[in-house]
Order: C-alpha cells, then structure tokens, then sequence
C-alpha cells in the first residue's frame, strides 16, 4: 500500500496521550493516529450517509408528527405504554 507523510501541530496534551496509547499498545505513533484518524473518518462518513437518509426519508414524506413521539415517550413510564408511533 502506498502511504503519504502528513504533519499535525497537536496539542502537548493530545500528544502525550498518543504517546501514552502508543506505550501501552506497543505500537508506534504514526499507527496510533492513523487508527484514530480512520475511526473519525469513518464515523464523519457514517453521520453523513445517515443525514442524506434522514433528508430522503423527509422529502418522501416517510417522517412522524413530533406531537405523537412525544405522547410515545411520555407513555413508557406507565403501566400502558403506547405503541411505536409509525
């Protein structure tokens, strides 16, 4: 796999942290940050494809009246729990 060098001024704190992990892991800095970097993309990409749904969802008209989820959820602390609004 071909990899590219990239720099980042960190924060002492941060930076020690990395080191941290790094020690007890046993594995190096540059391993460290890139599993962090990669986890933080993949969660940016997963809130965005989520966010495209949600928006797809709105513009189908597939949404639930605010009103009916909040009698939902006020209902679950009782003996008789509404059902799940659709």
């Amino acid at each position: 796999m071909e990899t590219k060098v990239v720099t980042a001024h960190l924060p002492l704190e941060l930076a020690e942290r990395v080191d941290e992990y790094a020690a007890r892991f046993e594995r190096s800095r540059g391993w460290i940050v890139k599993q962090a970097l990669a986890a933080w993309i993949d969660g940016e990409e997963e809130k965005y494809r989520l966010t495209l749904e949600g928006l797809a969802d709105i513009d189908a008209g597939r949404v639930i009246d605010d009103d009916k989820v909040r009698e939902w959820i006020g209902s679950l602390d009782t003996d008789n729990p509404l059902p799940t609004p659709r």
